[in-house]
């Protein structure tokens, strides 16, 4: 952990230093602890290259936790956020909000957010309760699929329909280029409850992910359990969407990369998934930064390259070793 949280810190003094130009790591070091408002660098590093990096770590954490959380409570490899119509749900939502109040406030557009998410991990699960012959891996992954294709369709159709295709490319595209402090602070509490709740729940989760009958035979209320888990999920990626959009992957693939190094105890896969989730996106954004300079790539666009392949590789195992 004291390495990964080494590894952390360098990657946002990292992320601080490169951008459209570079900045001194004195320029850093002064800004943060001797701020001159009349240096245009340190007003850089203070207004843009720091919430930009706070953003994704706030952004990775959440995702990689939220992830590790929904892969417990299903007992399925291919569960995270943007594969089981979540994130679809709250951009769902967001497009609904954007063209009924096209002025509506960030705190109001965060709570249709949370909304959103709700309905699209509900309609998936809705869905897998009716199919034939229980739920399987693959199943879940398609039911997912096919509810975030639709979700994002009505969302697409609405941009066209009510000429907000522009606010909500943004949405789309998954991106915290555009972030700004005061987003931050309207997050924070829900990630930080969010990720406290998880933690609450580690223990308990190591338990589920062996199974419902074991679980209950050890004196588990499983349902209670899952109740607090879809909470922290709804609270981690509503946030998460609200400031980012949609950002795909990052539950997925963070999960099993802690769980190979660290084992199946979720009182230490999640801290290690929410600061593995942080380092994964903050340089996903310095690539996009780099890939095609001065223009920016989509963060989501390069969490996508990654959790692609990663994806169709569990798809394939069809969670034999899970």
């Amino acid at each position: 952990m004291i390495v990964a949280i080494g590894l952390l810190l360098i990657s946002v003094i990292v992320s601080i230093h490169l951008g459209a130009s570079n900045l001194s790591y004195k320029d850093i070091w002064t800004s943060l602890f001797h701020y001159d408002e009349s240096n245009a660098a340190h007003v850089v590093v203070r207004e843009l290259r720091l919430p930009r990096a706070i953003a994704a770590i706030l952004v990775g954490s959440a995702l990689a936790v939220s992830g590790s959380i929904m892969q417990s409570m299903t007992r399925n490899p291919l569960a995270s956020p943007s594969i089981l119509g979540v994130t679809a749900g709250s951009t769902f939502f967001i497009a609904i909000a954007l063209a009924i109040v096209p002025a509506i406030s960030f705190s109001k557009l965060m709570f249709c957010s949370f909304a959103g998410a709700g309905l699209g991990a509900g309609l998936v699960f809705g869905l897998i309760a009716f199919a034939k012959g229980g739920n399987s891996p693959v199943k879940l992954a398609l039911a997912g699929s096919a509810i975030s294709a639709l979700l994002s369709s009505l969302s697409t159709f609405i941009s066209l329909k009510y000429d907000i295709s522009k606010d909500l490319s943004y949405w789309y595209a998954g991106s915290i280029s555009s972030v700004q402090p005061q987003h931050i602070h309207f997050v924070v509490p829900f990630i930080v409850i969010g990720l406290v709740l998880a933690l609450f729940l580690a223990r308990s989760m190591t338990v589920l992910s062996l199974g419902d009958e074991i679980a209950t035979g050890l004196g588990q209320r499983t349902h209670l359990v899952r109740l607090g888990g879809t909470i922290a999920v709804l609270l981690l990626t509503g946030a998460s969407v609200s400031i980012a959009g949609m950002v795909g992957f990052v539950g997925l693939v963070v999960p099993h990369i802690v769980r190979f190094i660290v084992g199946q105890d979720y009182r230490i896969v999640i801290p290690f998934s929410a600061v593995f989730g942080s380092v994964l996106l903050i340089w996903a954004d310095m690539a996009g930064r780099m890939i095609n300079a001065p223009f920016e790539t989509p963060v989501g666009a390069i969490t996508a390259l990654i959790g692609v392949p990663f994806f169709l590789y569990l798809a394939r195992k069809d969670g034999r070793d899970f």
